[in-house]
């Protein structure tokens, strides 16, 4: 009987691996808002998305028709039910743009508005949405009390249908003059690797700065601890926001900042993908 129970389930291991499309990229997003998305998506934004390039509904969203763990064409919002554009967005149009026809996208998204870095670290989560603000707490619950749970919970379904292939952050604006951040993004990084049995050379981190201070970005001090973070992880890679508009409260980026630097996550993805920079 133990046999038979091995030889099953060897079987089914098998078939579950078979039915893995390994050109079904799939790659994590997670931070705070310039993630979550700030600013209104627009009209061009909703028109041709791909139907190669899609979101798995992190949260029941009944006026959008998604309902959480399923997949969905990649139109924003891709965050949360009203969220807006986020980096996310533009990054997936570049890669679908510059990859064969053969490949799909895939984008497991969970950000949360305001949050510290170390919303998204299990040891210190529930202490740190205690002493939160309501606002923050209410986002919160919208990921069933844990956004780091939530993030692996969906990153596990992905695994089902195609390949992880990348991770996203943009985060830092809370954690501002935080020298240890680097490490606290290690701490999630490596666990999230851990709990999907990922490995770091597989599966690279694109971690975007803050509004620049050719912006007049007011975190853009934080910007120079981020561009530390490829020494603390050998397999990240910083997302310059040089250049890309700011919003009038000098902390988001406009539509077209989001398009700029989801852009240029994509771009990064290809390289490393050995597809070069996406055509100009």
């Amino acid at each position: 009987m133990r046999k038979m129970l091995l030889l099953l389930g060897a079987v089914l291991t098998v078939l579950s691996a078979s039915a893995r499309d390994k050109n079904f990229y799939i790659y994590l997003c997670f931070g705070q808002s310039n993630m979550e998305g700030n600013a209104r998506f627009e009209p061009q934004d909703t028109c041709g998305v791909s139907e190669r390039f899609l979101v798995m509904s992190a949260v029941d969203c009944p006026d959008l028709g998604r309902e959480k763990g399923k997949w969905y064409r990649a139109v924003p919002p891709l965050c949360r039910c009203h969220t807006g554009l986020t980096p996310a967005d533009y990054f997936g149009r570049t890669l679908i743009g510059n990859l064969p026809e053969k490949v799909r996208v895939g984008i497991v998204h969970v950000a949360v508005g305001g949050c510290r870095i170390e919303l998204f670290d299990e040891d210190k989560c529930q202490d740190y949405v205690a002493s939160s603000p309501d606002w923050l707490q209410n986002m919160v619950k919208e990921y069933g009390g844990n956004p780091y749970a939530r993030l692996v919970e969906l990153a596990r379904l992905a695994q089902k249908d195609g390949v992880i292939k990348g991770i996203l952050l943009h985060q830092g604006e809370s954690n501002t003059g935080d020298p240890e951040w680097p490490q606290k993004v290690k701490l999630v990084y490596e666990r999230l690797l851990s709990d999907l049995n990922l490995k770091a050379k597989h599966v690279p981190l694109l971690a975007g700065e803050t509004v620049n201070a050719d912006q007049n970005g007011k975190c853009a001090s934080m910007n120079a601890i981020i561009d530390e973070l490829p020494r603390t992880i050998p397999t990240a890679h910083v997302i310059s926001s040089a250049g890309c508009p700011a919003a009038q409260d000098s902390l988001h980026f406009t539509a077209q900042g989001y398009r700029m630097l989801g852009t240029r996550y994509g771009e990064q993805m290809l390289e490393l993908l050995g597809e070069g920079k996406a055509s100009e």
